[in-house]
């Protein structure tokens, strides 16, 4: 679709289900020197792209479906399915923890559910609180409760000793992440790795 600026995003059709997306919208593959089929997230490797949507089952369509061959156009190793799809999920998730260590080095996170609490409550707010996905219901719900109340989204990821590993702490429950660039950052990691799962429709 046209921008408002008179620009056109560039975009590129799913090898499983022929969508067309504007093509940050989709994950990019290209082939290794050794002629292996690897994600490129970033969209800045060399050579020839084929691309799927952010989903797991698109994915695992275009493996089964042989795609890959036709679209670099000669035989290409590629894992199974299921090894692919969790190779990209691994990717995935490994790119949401790099942004919450980063935005812990920078001073930019508050740790667990008393904090992320208080925090909640200041004047300068939280843009993001996130909540693991092993507390209990009852604590998800309470600070779950408390950023929607404030107008501070919050997303469920990781586990407990996900977030205290990547904090060099004891495990925490919750993080809350100051208001920065590591937000929208953030935001949008989380979505894509919720869409890969299908866990966003």
């Amino acid at each position: 679709m046209p921008r408002h600026d008179g620009a056109e995003k560039p975009q590129r059709s799913c090898l499983a289900c022929r969508e067309i997306r504007d093509r940050d919208r989709l994950i990019r593959f290209v082939l290794s020197p050794q002629g292996e089929v690897v994600p490129d997230l970033d969209a800045k490797l060399p050579g020839r792209g084929a691309y799927t949507c952010v989903s797991a089952s698109c994915l695992a369509g275009a493996v089964k479906q042989r795609q890959f061959g036709r679209a670099f156009r000669h035989e290409v190793a590629v894992p199974a399915p299921d090894e692919m799809t969790a190779q990209v999920a691994k990717l995935l998730l490994e790119r949401v923890m790099g942004y919450i260590a980063l935005a812990n080095k920078a001073g930019k996170i508050v740790a667990g559910g008393s904090m992320v609490g208080e925090a909640l409550k200041n004047k300068n707010k939280p843009g993001l609180v996130l909540v693991a996905l092993d507390v209990s219901e009852a604590i998800g719900e309470k600070i779950a409760a408390q950023a929607a109340g404030n107008g501070v989204p919050c997303l469920r990821v990781l586990t407990k000793d996900d977030f205290g590993a990547l904090l060099g702490k004891a495990p925490r429950s919750a993080l809350a992440v100051k208001s920065s660039g590591f937000v929208v950052q953030l935001l949008k990691t989380i979505e894509r790795y919720r869409n890969f799962l299908g866990e966003v429709q």
